[in-house]
């Protein structure tokens, strides 16, 4: 039987290293009375402004809510954006030594319009074109020397198809992270899907398995899942699929041992960022303990719990224990 209370405390002995697309999540919450009569859309009176860290940012906030040292290696523009977006990494714990500032990039800013606890529309601002060479560069020396001086448990790689993750970058990442014995999980996206080649841990979602094998699923078993972990190994020869199978549940697949994990039934309000903490859960669980069953299990949980909260949330360590004791017990 797992002691968890033991494990939430070493969680904060691990050290984290998160390198990708990091982003400012602005919401806008106002009001909506009325359709504008300039055209069929409706007015937001504004009532206050809110600026949350996405993308890989909100991993490291997920990674840090569970105690773990995190430090974030990422390309952000020399713009007011850039400097909102460290000051918020920085009033959270979150190392930031090593993120690059480069004038030929905007820091990628996704604004919500809510009302209501409702999207009524997002405005996106940002540069998706890959990062060029000279900054691929920089960025590899960043990574290297936080590797050295870090010491990480764990690389994760958060990619949002953004441009910060070439595959450039991805294979000199993952050589370095092999040479060092580091375990390694990705978040992947369409536009690398398969360039992480022997990563430790590799968790795509149902429909980027879909689109990146380019496979049909007919239906969601484990024998047809097993399947798919083997189409995916022949391509990436990583050591475990962890697939996100939306209101179906988790399944992981290590070769030798595959379960499928149901869902807990959750009063959902918003999906947005529940990658990010399923990700940051399963990542550290394992890292932990070396067991993707436990840590397939409590990323379940902590995906549904934040799926409850409006908007891009950290997972709650305290509320997450307490589910897992309630709901894991064996």
């Amino acid at each position: 039987m797992t002691n968890f209370d033991q494990l939430f405390i070493d969680f904060s002995n691990l050290k984290v290293v998160i390198i990708g697309d990091v982003m400012l999540d602005t919401y806008w919450w106002g009001q909506v009375d009325r359709i504008s009569p300039e055209a069929p859309v409706p007015v937001v009176a504004l009532q206050r402004k809110e600026h949350r860290v996405g993308g890989a940012a909100n991993v490291a906030l997920n990674t840090v809510a569970l105690g773990a040292q995190t430090t974030i290696v990422s390309v952000i523009g020399t713009d007011a954006d850039g400097v909102l977006l460290q000051s918020l990494f920085e009033a959270q714990n979150i190392d930031t030594q090593y993120l690059l500032s480069t004038p030929s990039r905007i820091t990628t800013n996704k604004t919500r319009v809510m009302s209501r606890n409702q999207q009524m529309m997002r405005l996106d601002a940002e540069i998706t074109t890959p990062i060029a060479s000279d900054i691929e560069q920089a960025l590899l020396q960043k990574f290297t020397d936080c590797l050295n001086a870090e010491q990480p448990d764990i690389v994760i790689f958060e990619d949002y198809d953004k441009g910060v993750l070439t595959p450039a970058i991805i294979k000199a990442a993952i050589a370095i992270c092999t040479d060092r014995n580091i375990v390694m999980s990705v978040d992947p996206k369409k536009n690398n899907f398969l360039v992480y080649k022997g990563v430790t841990l590799f968790k795509p979602n149902l429909k980027e398995v879909k689109e990146g094998l380019q496979i049909p699923i007919s239906s969601v078993t484990l024998d047809n899942l097993r399947l798919v972990h083997a189409a995916l190994q022949t391509h990436l020869a990583h050591k475990i699929s962890l697939i996100t199978l939306s209101e179906k549940g988790m399944f992981f697949d290590t070769g030798d041992v595959a379960k499928i994990i149901p869902t807990h039934i959750r009063s959902i309000a918003d999906v947005s960022g529940a990658g990010d903490t399923v990700i940051a859960v399963a990542s550290l669980v394992y890292a932990a303990t070396k067991n993707i069953e436990l840590a397939t299990e409590m990323a379940n949980i902590a995906g549904g719990l934040v799926c409850e909260e409006v908007g891009t949330a950290a997972i709650n360590k305290t509320r997450l224990l307490l589910e897992c004791k309630l709901l894991l017990v064996s």
